[in-house]
């Protein structure tokens, strides 16, 4: 009881800091891409926090993955440093014993980390690109922001109000730039409202001026208006088609095994498995050199974990485009790591030494005995 309940308290510590320092790296990097998608146009400046937050929670299996990864090598590596795991080893305790507090302390992590690949990465997924979509189909009237030049929703407006004179219906010093089918036209005025007739929204301008071109004509056509009215309706809506994988629910992604479907399930459910390998990988690659710095292993770890995710996605690629199958990838990938796992684990617990054959060790001391001493 005490070796287990001082490796789960080891174990809790190491996990909860770790988790803290990269939430707090993954939400600055959150932030500052949210923060260029909302400043190109892409997502409404009054959802960044919103879609920020979506976005985070589904990096966070990943997140969790990874501090469960870091939290569990550094504890083990501060015992070997200490000469706690000699202490334990003298005791009676093999390596392959910390097995089972480990996964005792890791179990709730792993549940949570496949709930959310399974259930939540999905459902934030589709959360921001609803988002998205809403921002991208609102209304050319809805687009424009006081002080600022605005694109419409077809590309072919640019509309411009002044700052300081913008009320919620009304506006002055309007300015309206549009190319459509060859003619262009530059339209100004000093005010200018919003009228609904029926379905249909209308911008009604007051007191301005139009200027007309076509290309490849010469001239250009000036007209003055008292009011002027033009269609501003909200824009046409995007097609929908066939949904992306992984904005789809596990449970669609079951029911339709299609190759785009098989792929986002390979990484769903790699995800959850990866998180189980990952216990069996930080005992078996958990040391300490003497010689060498404190940072040495953590960063050969990370190292190996950048790869196993790696390995995931092209994973994810290889079945997209039909060279392995699903089943297949996941005994080959996963089942391939976790016995490698083990056979490294076990080696280390029975103090396997790997040395060369002894036919290739007698060959070695008769080239030594044939050669001619100085």
């Amino acid at each position: 009881m005490l070796f287990q309940s001082s490796i789960r308290k080891e174990l809790a510590r190491s996990f909860g800091a770790t988790l803290v320092v990269l939430v707090t790296i993954v939400m600055t990097i959150v932030l500052i891409r949210t923060l260029g998608l909302a400043s190109s146009g892409f997502i409404s400046p009054q959802d960044v926090m919103l879609f920020m937050a979506y976005s985070a929670l589904g990096r966070l299996p990943t997140i969790l993955t990874l501090s469960l990864f870091i939290a569990l090598v550094s504890a083990l590596s501060r015992m070997y440093r200490d000469s706690e795991m000699v202490v334990w080893f003298t005791s009676g305790q093999g390596l392959t014993g910390f097995l089972r507090p480990m996964y005792r302390f890791a179990w709730p992590i792993l549940l949570v980390i496949g709930l959310m690949a399974l259930f939540v990465w999905p459902w934030s997924n589709q959360r921001t690109k609803d988002m998205q979509t809403r921002f991208e189909q609102r209304g050319d009237l809805a687009r424009v922001a006081p002080g600022q030049f605005m694109e419409s929703s077809s590309g072919n407006r640019v509309f411009f109000i002044d700052r300081e004179k913008a009320a919620a219906q009304t506006s002055n010093d309007v300015f309206i730039s549009s190319n459509d089918n060859g003619k262009s036209a530059v339209t100004t005025a000093r005010s200018g409202r919003v009228e609904t007739r029926g379905d249909t929204r209308f911008l009604i301008l007051e007191g301005g001026q139009r200027l007309e071109s076509e290309s490849g004509q010469n001239g250009i056509k000036i007209s003055e208006f008292e009011e002027y009215g033009t269609q501003a309706g909200d824009s046409d809506p995007v097609s929908e088609g066939t949904p992306e994988a992984k904005l789809l629910s596990t449970r669609d992604l079951l029911k339709a095994p299609t190759r785009s479907n098989q792929s986002e399930l390979s990484w769903r459910f790699g995800l959850a498995l990866a998180a189980v390998n990952i216990v069996v990988l930080a005992l078996a690659l958990s040391s300490v050199n003497p010689r060498g710095g404190r940072s040495g292993n953590l960063i050969f770890v990370l190292l190996a974990f950048v790869v196993y995710n790696n390995l995931l996605n092209f994973g994810q690629g290889w079945i997209s485009m039909g060279l392995i199958g699903f089943g297949n990838l996941l005994v080959l990938l996963h089942g391939g790591v976790f016995v490698l796992a083990m056979a490294w684990l076990i080696k280390r617990n029975s103090n396997w030494v790997l040395r060369p054959a002894p036919r290739l060790q007698r060959e070695k001391l008769a080239v030594r005995d044939t050669e001619p001493t100085a």
